[in-house]
């Protein structure tokens, strides 16, 4: 909603590195709260578990950076324990158990084993998800938001994979796209419009119901997958 040349306000939208650097269109993120809670853990053992999983995740996007048509079918390799580990640690602690009840404190007093345990059950083949747990969220008009717990072992494993497939397709994205990208959310869009609208001059702003757009998806013709054979 910004223009490039645009600087915002650094008490809605902090100085933080945007995801698309050197492009004049990427906007910067809000700052937010600190991490929910995990600082207690053993900084030096998660500090080597971040520099391994970034150097793998860099030649990913390095390759998704310089070969935009190309596409990635060898990628498995990056899902190693480091970034199983990583990816755990970045979970909620006090987040609801899944349909087989672990929490994260249990987890976490034998991780080591059990990240390993997953990741060799992952690249054999032999992972396999479980049903998620079904709950519901109250809402202001009175109905119920239908709400997915997906167990812990397949959050730890969704979130590793979104990881890798996030160094290719966050190549791709402009600065002031939110939807589903890590670190950017709702509040983030909304702390940009708000900047946009009240710093520069705006004759239009169109809002579009997402129902609506995916009604009508239909219409355009898919977008080919990207890949690089055996590349990384």
């Amino acid at each position: 909603m910004m223009h490039g040349r645009e600087k915002s306000d650094l008490t809605v939208v902090a100085a933080k590195p945007a995801n698309n650097d050197g492009r004049p269109s990427a906007e910067l993120v809000e700052r937010r709260a600190g991490a929910e809670g995990n600082a207690g853990q053993d900084r030096t053992r998660r500090a080597q578990d971040r520099a391994s999983v970034s150097k793998g995740l860099d030649r990913v996007r390095h390759v998704a950076r310089q070969r935009k048509k190309e596409r990635f079918t060898a990628l498995l390799h990056h899902v190693t324990p480091d970034l199983l580990r990583t990816a755990f640690f970045a979970l909620k602690r006090q987040a609801a158990p899944g349909v087989d009840g672990l929490t994260w404190q249990a987890y976490e007093a034998d991780l080591d084993r059990r990240i390993e345990s997953l990741h060799e059950r992952v690249h054999r083949g032999a992972y396999r998800a479980l049903p998620a747990r079904r709950g519901f969220i109250p809402k202001a008009d009175g109905s119920q938001r239908p709400l997915a717990i997906a167990a812990l072992e397949d959050k730890i494993v969704q979130r590793a994979t979104a990881a890798v497939l996030n160094a290719i397709y966050e190549e791709d994205f402009l600065g002031f796209s939110y939807g589903f990208r890590p670190g950017r959310g709702a509040h983030d869009a909304l702390d940009a419009l708000a900047v946009g609208i009240t710093r520069t001059k705006v004759s239009h702003i169109l809002d579009a119901d997402i129902r609506s757009f995916f009604d009508h998806a239909s219409c355009y013709p898919p977008q080919e997958p990207r890949s690089v054979p055996n590349a990384i």
